[in-house]
């Protein structure tokens, strides 16, 4: 992919709205106007009783789903293949917390639908009141990602979306035990049948729920417009922010393309305590100059999806940019696209004001 362009002709404004099951089938397109990704903040998910995790959200998806790529993520279009039986099996397994081995974790307890399918902690809480290892990253636009996981652990979204329910400190109940369960249960049975002519297996399971990730996909941002021909799409403040984020800042160095990630691994120093790093993607590869490395997050919708990066240990978008400008933390494996980023405090607060116009 090459450096982002302002002002670059896009294709037709085709905005996605998030909503329930999807609707493959031609003609299913309608001409909703603009609503909310997802339901009202009514309630407090950071608030876990008794020391477990917090109640799963409800399913308030508008309803149907548009199979379109937004504007600015047009490359997602060909990872929409999965039928509409499958993308709503998906969207019904991804909300239910008898995939987790008490009956309290769903998918959706730690990819949160009103901030942006992320977690609104630094680490969710699993069955048992278990802390997992890692911020819960938001599941927008990854239909087009590869090596999925923050070290890259899983190949493929179907894969990795098998791993929360085999985790211990996650779901728990193991893929075995979840493939038994739906097989045991006539509703499921008969939904599997339908969307892949076969009982419940693993491969069905990683399947569906990754078919209904691989809609959960955003665009038609302010920047969007902007960069589409609408002049008057961004503020003065967000416009010179876009102008530092592709120049001095050197931010489209990692952040590119349609979801402003490379979709690759760096070490930022994010996890360094005394100038050691985490194993990060060593863990998978067992390279050395792996050790600290970790997936680039997108940018879309940041303004649903704090804390950020993967150990949530940064709050706010200010203290991101803050973080750069001070080029991360030092550490043996440190990246040499690292480095401080002069900025004064005005322009950093532009950074952050374009920051926020990647959301909707």
């Amino acid at each position: 992919m090459g450096r982002p362009t302002p002002l670059a002709a896009g294709a037709a404004i085709a905005a996605l709205w998030l909503a329930g099951a999807a609707a493959l089938a031609a003609g299913a397109q309608g001409d909703d106007p603009p609503g909310p990704l997802q339901g009202p903040r009514d309630r407090d998910p950071a608030r876990a009783t008794d020391g477990g995790p917090p109640p799963v959200p409800e399913d308030t998806l508008r309803r149907p789903l548009l199979r379109k790529a937004p504007l600015g993520a047009e490359e997602l279009q060909d990872g929409f293949t999965a039928t509409e039986a499958q993308v709503a099996l998906g969207r019904r397994l991804f909300f239910d917390p008898r995939l987790s081995s008490d009956g309290t974790v769903a998918c959706a307890t730690c990819h949160r639908p009103e901030y942006g399918f992320a977690d609104p902690r630094p680490l969710s809480i699993g069955v048992g009141g278990a802390r997992t290892k890692r911020n819960a990253p938001s599941l927008f636009n990854k239909g087009i990602s590869v090596d999925v996981h923050w070290d890259g652990a899983a190949a493929t979204l179907e894969a990795q979306a098998l791993m929360p329910i085999e985790d211990p400190g996650e779901m728990g109940i193991g893929v075995d035990g979840a493939v038994a369960f739906l097989a045991a249960d006539d509703d499921y049975r008969a939904a599997f049948e339908a969307a892949y002519g076969r009982p419940p297996d693993a491969e069905a399971l990683g399947g569906a729920l990754a078919a209904f990730v691989r809609a959960l996909t955003v665009g038609d941002s302010p920047v969007d417009r902007f960069r589409d021909g609408d002049v008057d799409a961004l503020s003065p403040e967000a416009e010179a922010g876009l102008w530092l984020f592709e120049g001095k800042g050197r931010c489209w160095r990692c952040h590119e393309g349609p979801n402003f990630s490379d979709e690759s691994f760096h070490n930022t120093g994010v996890g360094t305590v005394d100038g050691a790093s985490e194993d990060g993607r060593f863990r998978v590869t067992g390279e050395e100059r792996d050790r600290g490395r970790f997936r680039t997050p997108g940018l879309r919708m940041l303004t649903r999806t704090a804390p950020y990066m993967h150990d949530g240990s940064l709050a706010t978008l200010a203290e991101v940019v803050d973080f750069y400008r001070e080029g991360g933390i030092r550490n043996p494996n440190l990246s040499d696209r690292i480095a401080p980023i002069q900025l004064t405090d005005r322009e950093a607060a532009h950074l952050v004001a374009f920051l926020e116009a990647l959301s909707r």
